[in-house]
């Protein structure tokens, strides 16, 4: 079968250290091109300054992977639509939730695939928390997601901006995790924001949660402040007595103090398989799940202002 033929827009870290490789491991799919405003990209390969100049290329793509920040996501997602390719969407999919929503319309219009991704929720263990915790009631959950956003994101101006996230790039990572293995509906109870007073984007967050299948606190905190080492992890228990607890930012799992150890490709090798999948299916996959709870912690969220923050 002739492989599906793909380009990546916005090819940075993630992109070089994430996606070529898992595209280069699945024999379904070949890397084509990039584009990149900086000119970045394997030598090996067309590379342009734009994704208009992509298309007007011809390339014969199949597929783009979009891995640039969110906040021109839409214009490059709608237009990579409208020339009929099927489209992958690194986290979060796109600012907001109404134009997540439009491009699922122009999608279905179209009858390509378009696909939100989130990498942690591809985690083996993930799934496996998931089926451990279906049908359970939660007496309890506390989400940790502390790191040092000088050495995560160093010199990235734009995450700092509206519509840059803050602390919720990272954040989001947990919530998507949150909502893939919670056994109901989760909702956002209450927030504060913390804001530096010179940045538009929150440096920290500490959230409660509310949920009608819960009976204890449901608690998240997020923070950049942290200056040694990270801390990604969600520790669960529920009414019957299990605990269990995800760390390494989904990677490593344990019930009632006991390692797990389920298998699989990892995380952007199985995002791949996924798009192979939905792509020969003539399907979409559409999670809002994880941008709806930042959207709502945002709307619910008091800000509190603290000190600057210099890089």
């Amino acid at each position: 079968m002739k492989p599906l033929r793909v380009a990546i827009i916005g090819f940075g870290k993630i992109a070089a250290d994430q996606h070529v490789p898992a595209i280069a491991a699945n024999p379904r799919l070949e890397l084509a091109a990039t584009v990149s405003r900086q000119g970045a990209g394997p030598s090996d390969l067309p590379g342009f300054t734009s994704h208009a100049d992509l298309l007007a290329a011809d390339l014969g793509l199949d597929a783009v992977a979009i891995t640039t920040p969110p906040s021109v996501r839409y214009d490059i997602a709608s237009a990579c639509i409208d020339a009929g390719l099927h489209c992958l969407l690194e986290k979060p999919p796109t600012v907001t939730l109404s134009e997540i929503e439009d491009l699922a319309c122009l999608a279905a219009g179209k009858q390509v695939t378009l696909f939100t991704t989130w990498h942690a929720q591809h985690n083996p263990a993930v799934s496996a928390a998931a089926e451990a915790l279906a049908g359970k009631r939660i007496a309890s959950m506390h989400i940790t997601w502390h790191e040092d956003v000088r050495k995560w994101h160093p010199g990235q101006q734009w995450i700092w901006e509206p519509g840059g996230f803050g602390v919720f790039d990272p954040g989001i990572n947990a919530l998507s995790i949150a909502a893939k293995i919670f056994p109901g509906p989760l909702f956002i109870q209450e927030a504060q924001l913390i804001f530096p007073e010179n940045r538009a984007a929150p440096i920290a967050a500490d959230i409660r949660f509310t949920s009608p299948v819960a009976d204890g606190d449901l608690t998240c905190s997020l923070d950049w402040r942290r200056s040694e080492g990270e801390e990604w992890t969600i520790e669960m228990a529920t009414r019957d007595g299990m605990r269990l607890k995800l760390s390494d930012g989904g990677a490593r799992l344990e019930v009632d103090g006991a390692l797990s150890a389920p298998q699989g490709p990892g995380e952007y090798p199985d995002i791949y398989r996924e798009f192979v999948d939905l792509i020969d299916d003539r399907r979409s996959h559409i999670d809002v799940a994880p941008l709806r709870l930042v959207a709502d912690a945002f709307l619910l969220g008091r800000r509190k202002q603290v000190d600057p923050f210099e890089d």
